[in-house]
């Protein structure tokens, strides 16, 4: 079973720019309450979705050099990466059906 796994500043390049896959990140905070909120439906893509993108979390406290190259400035922020490259993104907490409504979309372009 496919579970969110983590990436820092220093695997970053190897995990998502450099994935064959498309990957959703999230980025978030121990802190962040909202992101405490979405967590289980972050990890439900990751299982919905298996083979088909991958889940990563990037904690912004610990890589805070990877969120300001995106220009991360709130949090939760899921950015979803194909080919190295930003293609969309959800800012903020939304409702499961929601996620996997922008996550079908991004798959399917």
């Amino acid at each position: 079973m496919a579970e969110p796994f983590e990436v820092n500043d220093e695997t970053w390049q190897e995990l998502v720019l450099n994935s064959d896959t498309p990957v959703m990140v999230d980025f978030w905070a121990e802190w962040c309450g909202p992101c405490k909120m979405i967590a289980p439906s972050v990890h439900d893509m990751a299982v919905d979705y298996d083979g088909q993108m991958k889940v990563a979390k990037l904690d912004v406290d610990n890589s805070p050099n990877t969120a300001m190259q995106y220009g991360v400035r709130s949090i939760p922020a899921l950015i979803f990466f194909k080919d190295g490259q930003p293609v969309d993104q959800i800012i903020g907490a939304v409702p499961k059906g929601a996620l996997k409504k922008k996550v079908d979309s991004v798959l399917g372009s």
